[in-house]
């Protein structure tokens, strides 16, 4: 069996080329960009302008008692000069007039008839904004990657309509069993709810994919081969869940080898093991367990990296920190396992407890988990008062959380 890294390794090096596409900005905020260095095409602020309500002047000019001879608003077209001696009134924004070089805030200036009087000199400069102080026409300027509010606003201040990004890569979900029914619709006897196909979905979407339902298909080989075909067709990479074990009745894996190639097969984690992964029609399919934890877990350490290497970024986005284990919790020794925690802060580091029941059928202890702890292979449990590597899938709790 491969190691998780050595899967996550050869998967990413099966990463479907990626597309991109332009999107407005309305529409782009935590896309990833496809070009994240742009050329500023003007100065921002354009042109230099008033940080406070208050009388454009000359620096020269102060202390001293200024007649008011005009006055320049935000939005204004044209606007007065500022003579020697003489001020003109400002609103926040506005542009500062010529020869003026100085803005003097209305709380120091005393305005009787027409007149101010400001008693304290002030430097060239004061409350004004000046042209491209932000950023100048022609520089380089770097976007947070993927795109954040602050970002979009920086392309808006630019004039920057619309971007370029890397496509959500498309992901086809199928599940697989002759027992499922979807959501909504009334259980037969031997039925079970398809769990797989919508929290698959929802993790693709978190991840930066672009799920497509595919509905679910029987144990029928034929019926398997086709509806493998028809995904990959119209995706990127296709994802499956059930159907890969080794049961009469598991026909993914051999439906990746017979239509493309099988290219590893099985992995050393807990839980997850039976995952196979292979080519179909030049698409890339990842065959999932169908224990709705397993597929979970394995989409969290495997498709989440693959998904965001498309869109150009690195490893998983997750914060891992070292968390001490409260109690014990068994494991398959030859196997690492990925245990459903709650993570918290204490006064002493971060803390563990078990989220609930650790079997792969138990979805409710993976909805309750903010966390997965990573115990190596080759220990037969997680030991109470041992550090163990931790995957944060959520906020932390405080103490008081507990």
């Amino acid at each position: 069996m491969l190691s998780v890294e050595e899967a996550r390794e050869r998967l990413l090096g099966m990463a479907p080329e990626p597309r991109v596409e332009t999107v407005p900005l309305a529409d782009a905020l935590g896309r990833a960009l496809a070009v994240a260095v742009i050329q500023a095409p003007i100065d921002v602020p354009p042109f230099s302008n008033a940080a406070m309500d208050g009388f454009a002047v000359r620096a020269a000019d102060l202390p001293g008692r200024l007649p008011v001879t005009g006055e320049v608003v935000a939005g204004a077209r044209e606007w007065p000069s500022v003579q020697p001696g003489a001020a003109i009134r400002i609103s926040t924004g506005a542009p500062l007039p010529p020869g003026a070089d100085t803005v003097v805030p209305l709380e120091r200036a005393a305005e009787t008839d027409g007149v101010i009087e400001v008693t304290e000199p002030m430097p060239a400069g004061s409350d004004v904004r000046a042209a491209g102080h932000d950023t100048r026409a022609g520089e380089a300027v770097q976007l947070p990657n993927p795109l954040t509010p602050a970002g979009i606003g920086v392309l808006a201040s630019l004039g920057v309509a619309e971007v370029l990004v890397r496509a959500r890569p498309r992901v086809a979900i199928l599940s697989s069993g002759e027992e499922l029914i979807t959501p909504g619709h009334a259980l037969e006897p031997g039925q079970i709810y398809d769990a797989n196909a919508p929290s698959l979905a929802a993790a693709v979407t978190d991840a930066g994919g672009e799920p497509i339902l595919r509905g679910h298909v029987g144990d029928d080989p034929e019926a398997v081969a086709q509806a493998l075909t028809e995904a990959a067709a119209e995706a990127d990479v296709v994802l499956t869940s059930g159907g890969v074990s080794v049961g009469r009745h598991d026909h993914i894996r051999d439906a990746i080898e017979r239509l493309g190639r099988l290219d590893f097969w099985r992995i050393a984690m807990q839980p997850g093991k039976p995952v196979a992964v292979g080519v179909v029609n030049g698409r890339t399919v990842i065959g999932l367990p169908g224990n709705p934890v397993s597929a979970l877990v394995v989409t969290e350490l495997l498709v989440r990296p693959l998904i965001r290497a498309v869109l150009g970024l690195a490893g998983d986005g997750r914060l891992y920190v070292m968390a001490l284990l409260d109690e014990d919790l068994r494991k398959d020794p030859e196997r690492a396992a990925y245990l459903r925690v709650r993570v918290r802060q204490t006064d002493a580091g971060w803390a563990a407890r078990p989220a609930g029941g650790q079997l792969s059928s138990q979805l409710r202890a993976l909805a309750a988990a903010n966390g997965l702890l990573l115990v190596p292979a080759g220990e037969t449990a997680g030991r109470a008062g041992q550090l163990y590597e931790t995957i944060l899938l959520g906020e932390p709790d405080t103490t008081e959380d507990r």
